[in-house]
């Protein structure tokens, strides 16, 4: 729970028994390399911190698996809409690689916020964080080409490129994995 309290107080002020009451609804589960968190058509009723690993964010497009972000150590993933809006989302999640997760049950978040205006503020930063990480995601496919997109993907998150496999990688991109290998022989 040490990732979590340094990232929680990095974003808020937290008093010990907000951090506690927290706890209290936040469980450790652990995934293997191709395990699915949060199967495509589920509703998503936490939100997962990563101790250790990488997930990923994927769908399905004409029958083929599209990677729409990639998030490493000390970061939240949850698919979003589906956690506001309780419907069932388009989209999974699936472990990249074996990972430690801290699962926090959302419900029990969404009734914490009505007690407690310092976990309502801690976790409103994550929503804007992820907002604003989506824009920039939408605009990066928008205004820039494949090339300045992995240049961007190998300057921010280097680690991506050792840790993912190519084929989600390309994905990722929106290239092929043809394409991807004639970029990364310009970056060598």
């Amino acid at each position: 729970m040490d990732q979590l309290t340094q990232k929680l107080k990095s974003l808020s002020k937290l008093s010990e028994d907000s951090l506690n009451a927290i706890f209290e609804i936040t469980q450790l589960v652990t995934f293997k390399k191709g395990d699915v968190v949060q199967e495509i058509g589920k509703t998503c009723k936490n939100l997962y911190f990563i101790n250790q690993g990488c997930l990923r964010i994927f769908y399905l497009k004409d029958g083929t698996d599209i990677t729409e972000s990639f998030e490493f150590e000390n970061s939240f993933v949850a698919r979003g809409e589906s956690l506001l809006t309780m419907k069932p989302s388009n989209k999974g999640i699936e472990a990249v690689e074996n990972s430690e997760i801290l699962q926090i049950n959302t419900p029990k978040l969404f009734e914490l916020f009505e007690k407690n205006l310092q976990i309502e503020r801690a976790f409103h930063r994550i929503i804007e964080q992820s907002y604003i990480q989506q824009i920039n995601r939408l605009e990066s496919l928008q205004f820039h080409t494949a090339e300045e997109r992995y240049k961007q993907l190998f300057e921010e998150k280097s680690e991506a490129i050792l840790r993912i496999p190519l084929k989600f990688i390309a994905s990722y991109l929106g290239i092929t994995q043809v394409s991807l290998s004639r970029i990364r022989a310009q970056f060598k």
